[in-house]
């Protein structure tokens, strides 16, 4: 089970009536939610005792944490001073960003008056234009440049004359550099469509019964065995939706179902992540649900029809990459498992369930 951050009772009540009465701003709600979760507190608890739902807790929650990075890396005054009330539909849009590309694209959204539908595509385009090998030489000034390269790529694959025009219009908006400029107006007089290609689907597994998720139990040893033997092994707690077993000392484990594609695998490891996390994830859909990673350490050849780990500046870095990426390969994603959907957790613990 997850360590939950010792908080006292008065402390406790304190925050939960501080977010009942709506006390202090945005972000004080944000790092209050956050403390309770820890501390113990579910959301929905936390939803009946102060009004926050869920899906506002999460935000505020997230939204609070970018504001952080924007303190810690050095946000001009009016930026933070423009967060300080309202804004945390828009911070949050920034999550999936490092932080000196939060603080840029924060900076971004006050200078051009950005609001959350805006800030999401800012995000996104500063996204995909730092998993570029080579930044293109005519969007060099970062970050309006960036933005601008976002739009003018997808006006370049419109053959919309209408919608066309808005990405032109908004790729204008953006860039900065005469460079960029020049780049962009050019697709006035040049209807040509430019095609892309598209990045493989994702492989994504879902567990569809009981049977199919392993169950991880300690093993004794061989017999004879003596009953201090039997005591000596600590108790199994599965936590999560994929059973994942942890020993203090030796690690954590979580079984897969034999399938091909795991057996296959020949230095396999697991790596749990947020379905929004994963490349071309859609952000705004609220169903983000936890996923499981299998990849292969011992597949480092690059190849187009596949994704990656990659070494970004010591971080672990999953992409889909058109040619082969400058960064070292870690290995070969080969499965993307979804958890299995219960509509009855308790169903499948019943002991009359039963197959004929």
């Amino acid at each position: 089970m997850p360590i939950s951050d010792p908080l006292s009772e008065e402390a406790t009540k304190a925050l939960l009536q501080s977010l009942r009465r709506k006390e202090g701003n945005w972000v004080a709600w944000g790092q209050a939610c956050q403390q309770l979760q820890k501390a113990g507190l579910g959301q929905q608890q936390i939803f009946e005792e102060t009004g926050f739902e869920p899906s506002q807790q999460n935000q505020v929650i997230v939204a609070a944490q970018v504001y952080a990075s924007l303190v810690s890396g050095n946000a001009a005054a009016a930026v933070l001073e423009r967060f300080e009330q309202t804004g945390s539909d828009s911070l949050y849009e920034l999550r999936i960003l490092t932080q000196s590309e939060r603080v840029a694209a924060a900076t971004l959204l006050v200078e051009k008056g950005i609001d959350s539908e805006g800030a999401h595509e800012v995000a996104k385009a500063l996204k995909e234009y730092s998993r570029l090998s080579r930044p293109p030489k005519a969007f060099a000034d970062y970050p309006d440049d960036a933005v601008a390269h976002f739009y003018w790529k997808l006006a370049r694959q419109q053959a919309d004359l209408q919608a066309r025009s808005r990405l032109i219009a908004q790729a204008l908006r953006f860039a900065k550099s005469e460079t960029a400029r020049q780049q962009v107006e050019q697709l006035l007089t040049d209807f040509s469509i430019s095609r892309s290609r598209s990045a493989p689907r994702l492989p994504f597994y879902r567990l569809e019964s009981a049977s199919d998720q392993g169950r991880i139990i300690p093993v004794v040893g061989k017999l004879p065995l003596t009953t201090a033997d039997l005591q000596a092994v600590p108790i199994v707690e599965p936590e999560g939706r994929f059973h994942i077993v942890k020993f203090a000392g030796t690690g954590a484990w979580s079984a897969l179902p034999g399938w091909q594609v795991v057996l296959t695998a020949e230095d396999p490891v697991l790596l749990l992540a947020e379905s929004e996390q994963l490349p071309g994830a859609d952000l705004d859909d609220s169903e983000s649900e936890e996923v499981l990673l299998l990849v292969d350490r011992a597949q480092r050849d690059w190849n187009p029809e596949s994704y990656f780990i990659v070494d970004e500046a010591g971080q672990i870095q999953l992409d889909w990459f058109e040619e082969a990426p400058s960064q070292p390969i870690l290995g070969k994603l080969m499965l993307v498992l979804r958890p299995q959907r219960v509509l009855d957790e308790g169903y499948n613990k019943e002991l009359w369930q039963i197959d004929e």
